[in-house]
């Protein structure tokens, strides 16, 4: 499989990928905002996540931060509802 080499199709997959962490992952990352510890929480599911991405984009598109954009949009900002010292 050759790398994706297109902006839009890395954040594309960043996105996907967030998703996919945010399904999964709905307790363990509610319980990581009302904590203050999303991060530690899920740390593992960011990884594994994060290696997936990594070895499907271009390397300069990897250093782009498409990823933890992603992260942020879609687990972190969906989940403003949550009850949080953090906001």
């Amino acid at each position: 499989m050759s790398l994706i080499e297109t902006e839009e199709a890395a954040r594309r997959l960043a996105r996907a990928i967030a998703s996919d962490l945010s399904l999964y992952n709905e307790d363990k990352i509610v319980q990581g905002i009302q904590r203050d510890d999303l991060f530690t929480a899920i740390h593992d599911e960011i990884e594994e996540g994060r290696t997936l991405y990594k070895s499907r984009v271009s390397p300069t598109l990897y250093g782009r931060n498409f990823y933890d954009r992603a992260l942020v949009d879609i687990i972190v900002k969906s989940k403003a509802s949550v009850k949080s010292k953090l906001w």
